[in-house]
C-alpha cells in the first residue's frame, strides 16, 4: 500500500483529516504528525473559502488571544492587539471579513477554535471545523 502525498491534499482527503474534530468535544491532544496534517488540511479548506469566523474557548485571555493570533496569521490575517484582558475563561469571536473581534468572560466547559469557512457561493466551503487544539499553529 503506498503513502498517500499530504504535500497535495484534495479537499475530500482535508475534509476527512478535520471530520474528527466534531465541534462537541474539546480539543484532542494530537501527536507532532497529526498537527502538521491538520494544519494542511485546515490551511487547503480555508483556502477555498472567502473569508473565516474564528471561535475561541480557552482558560485565560492570553492562551485565547495567543490562539487569535497565530491563526489569523495562518489565514492571513492581522489580529486586533487592543482586546481587554479578563481573569478566567475566555470566549474570543474574530470575524476575519471585516476584523470585528470580541473577547468576554466564558462558563462553557468547551476549549479550542472553532473555524467557521465562509463562502459567497454554493461550490466554496462552508462547514464549521472544531474545536481544534489552541496550540495548532504555534
Amino acid at each position: 500500500m503506498s503513502t498517500p502525498n499530504h504535500d497535495n491534499l484534495t479537499t475530500a482527503e482535508a475534509k476527512k483529516i478535520l471530520i474528527k474534530f466534531n465541534c462537541l468535544d474539546i480539543a484532542p491532544i494530537l501527536k507532532p504528525s497529526e498537527k502538521a496534517l491538520t494544519r494542511r488540511a485546515l490551511i487547503l479548506l480555508t483556502s477555498l473559502s472567502d473569508y473565516q469566523i474564528l471561535g475561541i474557548c480557552a482558560d485565560t485571555a492570553e492562551e485565547g488571544i495567543l490562539a487569535m493570533k497565530t491563526y489569523s496569521h495562518a489565514f492571513g490575517y492581522e489580529a486586533p492587539s487592543n482586546l481587554p484582558t479578563v481573569e478566567g475563561p475566555v470566549y474570543i469571536k474574530l470575524n476575519g471579513k471585516n476584523g470585528l473581534c470580541h473577547l468576554d468572560s466564558y462558563s462553557g466547559h468547551h476549549r479550542g477554535v472553532l473555524v467557521s469557512c465562509q463562502s459567497y457561493n454554493e461550490e466554496g466551503i462552508n462547514e464549521l471545523y472544531g474545536h481544534l487544539p489552541l496550540d495548532l499553529f504555534v
